[in-house]
C-alpha cells in the first residue's frame, strides 16, 4: 500500500529552512498563506513558528483536503494530511514529521505568490527525501511543462485534483496531467474533505459579530465549507474560476458552477457538527448565492442545523425574499465583492457585470435586515486611474459596510490578468492596459502598501 501526503508546507518570510523555530524572533513576524486562498499572500502574524495564535485569517484548503479523502476512498493507498500553515509549524517539525514516516507521494499546491518560496522548498523536500516523488498541484503549474523540466517533479497536476492524484498513485501516471474534473454526480458522492481534531481549531475566517449581540464574536470552532465549486463570471483577477474548477486563462471560456446537493451539505455540516463541536459555518464559494433555488435549499438545511453561518456572495444574483430567508435560516453575515467603486472600472476593466447602484441598495437592505456586510475592493487594476481609486474610497463611505477590505490586485499565472501581461490585450476587457504606473504583483498585500503611498500623495496634490 502506498504511503501518500497531502500537505500545504510551511511558508515563513525571513527564516530559513534550517531554523528550529526556537527563535529568537519579533513580537510580529511575517507568513505567507497559501492553500485554500485564491490569491496566496504574506502578512504579519502575531503566531511564530510552533507557536499558534488563534483568531487569525487561515483558510480552510479545499483542493488539498477533498484530494486526500478522495485518494484515500479511491486509490486504496494510505493517506496523510499536514496543513503546516494552519498550525503554525517550523520548518524543523515539518521536516521531522517527514522523516518519521516513509511518503511514496507528496503532493502540494503553489501558485505564483508562493513559488520562489516553494521551489527551494522542494529541492529541499527532494534531498532529504529522495524516494519520494513530489507531485505538484495548483495554479503555478500552468507553466507544468517548465517546472517539469527544471524540478524534481513527479507529476503536474492542471484545475482541481481529485481525479488526477488517483491517477498518479492508482495508475502509476506521471507528468503533465490535465483538466480532469468531478462530475456533479461525482461531486456529491465524494467523502467529506478531511478534517480531524488536530485541524479543526485552526481554521478562521474574519468573521462579524452577531448583529444583536454586538460585542460577541461567533466562538471556535469555526468550519469553513463550500456549497458549490465554479464561478460563471469573469473578473480579470480570479484565480480559481480560471485555473483550478475551469480552463479559461483569457476570460472567453465557458466557465460553470457545479453545486453540492443540500442533501450532501446538510451532511456535511452534521458531520461537522457532531464530530467537532463546530460552532459557526462559513461558506467560502467562489459565489455563494448563484440563483434563488440553490440557496433556498440550503436555507433549508442550515435552517435545521441551527447554526450561525456566514457566505461569501454577489450582491445581484437573489432576490430579497431569498435574502430574508438565508437570515431566517440563520445567516448573520456576508461578503459582498465589489471590486471598484468606479462603474467604468467595473465593467470595462474588472468585467463583473455588476450594476453598484443596485448593489449599493442590496447593502442598505441587509443593514435594515439586520445581516452584517463586508465588502471586498481591489486598487491596482490595469488601466485604473488614481481618480478612479478615489471613486472606490468614495463608494466605501456611501453605504453602510460593517467591515471592509481593501487589497492591490494580485497577479497570478493562469488569470486573464496574467495573459494580459503576456498578449498585451484582452478583446473581453477593454479597459484594461498596461500603461505606466501598472505594478505587476503577485502578493496583493504588498502591493496594496505601494497604492496606498500613491493615494495619500493624489489626495495631498489635490
Amino acid at each position: 500500500m502506498e504511503n501518500v501526503l497531502f500537505c500545504n508546507p510551511p511558508w515563513w518570510v525571513d527564516i530559513p529552512f534550517s531554523d528550529g523555530g526556537d527563535g529568537p524572533y519579533e513580537p510580529v513576524v511575517r507568513a505567507g498563506i497559501r492553500a485554500g486562498s485564491r490569491w496566496p499572500y504574506t502578512t504579519e502574524t502575531q503566531s511564530r513558528p510552533d507557536n499558534f495564535v488563534s483568531r487569525e485569517y487561515l483558510p480552510y484548503p479545499f483542493f488539498l483536503g477533498s484530494a486526500a479523502t478522495y485518494v484515500a476512498a479511491h486509490a486504496g493507498a494510505q493517506v496523510d494530511f499536514r496543513d503546516s500553515i494552519a498550525l503554525r509549524e517550523s520548518y524543523q517539525s515539518f521536516f521531522r514529521f517527514l522523516a518519521a514516516k516513509r511518503y511514496d507521494y507528496i503532493f502540494l499546491e503553489s501558485a505564483t505568490s508562493s513559488w520562489d518560496h516553494d521551489r527551494k522548498l522542494i529541492r529541499k523536500i527532494n534531498a532529504l527525501c529522495p524516494w519520494t516523488r513530489i507531485v505538484l498541484c495548483g495554479p503555478i503549474t500552468v507553466k507544468a511543462a517548465e517546472l517539469l523540466a527544471h524540478y524534481p517533479l513527479h507529476a503536474c497536476i492542471h484545475g482541481e485534483y481529485e481525479k488526477g492524484a488517483v491517477r498518479v498513485v492508482k495508475d502509476g501516471e506521471s507528468g503533465e496531467i490535465s483538466h480532469d474534473l468531478l462530475t456533479v454526480e461525482e461531486l456529491n458522492r465524494a467523502p467529506f474533505p478531511y478534517m480531524d481534531s488536530v485541524h479543526v481549531g485552526h481554521y478562521w475566517d474574519h468573521a462579524q459579530p452577531f448583529p444583536d449581540r454586538p460585542q460577541t464574536n461567533p466562538e471556535h470552532p469555526q468550519a469553513i465549507v463550500w456549497g458549490s465549486r465554479g464561478c460563471p463570471y469573469k473578473c480579470i483577477f480570479c484565480v480559481w474560476p480560471a485555473v483550478m474548477t475551469g480552463n479559461d486563462p483569457d476570460g472567453t471560456g465557458k466557465r460553470t458552477v457545479r453545486f453540492y446537493s443540500a442533501d450532501y451539505i446538510g451532511a456535511w455540516v452534521r458531520w461537522l457538527i457532531d464530530a467537532f463541536q463546530v460552532s459557526c459555518i462559513y461558506f467560502d464559494d467562489d459565489t455563494f448565492n448563484l440563483g434563488d433555488r440553490h440557496v433556498q435549499a440550503v436555507c433549508a438545511v442550515m435552517k435545521d442545523m441551527d447554526i450561525p453561518w456566514s457566505a461569501m456572495c454577489r450582491a445581484d444574483t437573489i432576490s430579497r425574499d431569498t435574502w430574508v430567508l438565508m437570515k431566517e435560516a440563520g445567516c448573520y453575515n456576508v461578503k459582498i465583492g465589489f471590486e471598484s467603486g468606479s462603474q467604468w472600472v467595473v465593467d470595462n476593466i474588472v468585467n463583473k457585470r455588476l450594476d453598484l447602484e443596485k448593489a449599493r441598495e442590496v447593502v442598505h437592505f441587509l443593514h435594515q435586515l439586520g445581516v452584517t456586510v463586508h465588502g471586498t475592493f481591489t486598487y491596482g487594476l490595469p488601466g485604473e486611474t488614481a481618480e478612479q481609486m478615489m471613486e472606490t474610497k468614495r463608494f466605501i463611505a456611501s453605504m453602510p459596510l460593517n467591515t471592509y477590505q481593501e487589497s492591490g490586485t494580485a497577479e497570478i499565472e493562469g488569470t486573464p490578468l496574467s495573459t494580459l501581461r503576456q498578449s498585451k490585450s484582452l478583446r473581453a476587457y477593454a479597459g484594461a492596459t498596461l500603461a505606466a504606473g501598472y505594478e505587476i504583483n503577485a502578493d496583493g498585500n504588498l502591493k496594496m502598501a505601494s497604492i496606498r503611498n500613491l493615494l495619500n500623495s493624489f489626495s495631498a496634490a489635490r
